[in-house]
């Protein structure tokens, strides 16, 4: 059977279908209470790319790029896009329901300012903004006089009846001949970092770091071999990985527990309760962590200790393993691409 290994560009929206969605979401809305939402193009991971299961955005606009945010109030409706998106936009999204904004130029928060009404709720999910992203929106509807009001669940989930499940895909260990660093070494390096932060622990929300961090590789999103999980990593004990158990073969399992307590992904949440009611202070990348992260944490007593990731810069420098799989890479790819051009 053939299976896809590059991106094909050959999405297409469902741009017909747009009407009788957005009026569904207003209605649901208006019976929430809510004057508007907000829908970003993004997963709780905050991922470029998302499984189908998070592509609320397409799904109500047709609109099929890879950055994109829309709000929906109960009059009007505008999409923001950025540069790479301004034809293909008109061609999969229907004007008549959505105006079109860029993204970048005239970004949401000064469309808020200027368009919404005063006293107005807006609805936004906090796993799908970052903090810093969520407090932009707060700032913005404040200068107009209206709310930001977080939704305890998604009211496009609730009229979303043929909505894919989560995906699935198995968790594979990135053998240590790629990696060129043990996942021990790895933990050793980021509890170092996370001691010198005066931090207790540390939230891993990206699934890049994490997959990183534990040598682990999916397939739960397209074009990037990641696992969608989280991970709480403590300057002192064992680290915690939450990811759904479905994922595993009993090898992997067995090798993973070695390093880590494997728990569900439904209890992430209360891991990071737990953390608060600790009254742990705990490092989180305001850039990257989705806003429910730091509510969970903040609501239970934690502390939360602002700054960047500290995973990023360490995943960034790359061993001699990484390099040498960086050049054979280029060497495979070199030769694909001049096969194809002759």
């Amino acid at each position: 059977m053939f299976e896809a290994r590059f991106q094909s560009f050959e999405d297409s929206g469902d741009r017909g279908a747009s009407a009788p969605r957005v009026a569904a979401l207003r209605a649901e809305l208006a019976r929430r209470g809510l004057d508007g939402f907000v829908v970003p193009r993004a997963d709780r991971f905050q991922n470029e790319y998302v499984p189908p299961c998070a592509e609320r955005l397409a799904w109500l606009t047709g609109f099929t790029g890879s950055a994109g945010l829309a709000i929906v109030l109960a009059d009007r409706a505008v999409l923001f896009v950025d540069g790479r998106y301004q034809v293909q936009v008109r061609e999969e999204v229907d004007g008549a329901i959505f105006s079109v904004e860029h993204l970048v130029e005239h970004p949401p928060h000064e469309w808020i300012e200027v368009n919404l009404r005063a006293g107005a709720r807006l609805g936004y999910s906090p796993w799908l903004h970052t903090i810093d992203g969520a407090e932009r929106l707060v700032k913005a509807c404040a200068a107009a006089g209206a709310s930001l009001v977080p939704a305890a669940d998604n009211p496009i989930d609730a009229i979303w009846t043929d909505r894919p499940p989560p995906p699935c895909g198995a968790v594979v260990l990135h053998d240590l001949r790629y990696a060129g660093e043990s996942a021990q070494d790895k933990l050793a390096r980021v509890r170092g970092a996370i001691e010198k932060a005066s931090a207790d622990a540390l939230v891993v929300s990206d699934p890049h770091a994490v997959s990183w961090l534990f040598n682990i590789r999916g397939s739960d999103i397209p074009h990037t071999p990641v696992v969608l999980a989280f991970a709480l990593v403590p300057r002192e004990g064992r680290p915690a990985l939450y990811v759904d158990g479905r994922k595993f073969g009993n090898d992997v399992r067995h090798r993973l527990e070695e390093l880590a307590d494997v728990r569900a992904s439904a209890e992430f949440e209360h891991g990071l309760a737990a953390l608060g009611g600790e009254r742990r202070k705990v490092r989180l990348d305001p850039s990257a962590t989705p806003e429910a992260i730091a509510r969970i944490l903040a609501e239970s007593g934690g502390t939360i200790l602002r700054g960047g990731d500290p995973i990023a810069p360490m995943k960034a420098v790359k061993n001699a393993a990484e390099i040498a799989g960086a050049q054979a890479a280029q060497l495979r790819d070199g030769a694909a691409v001049t096969r194809f051009l002759a």
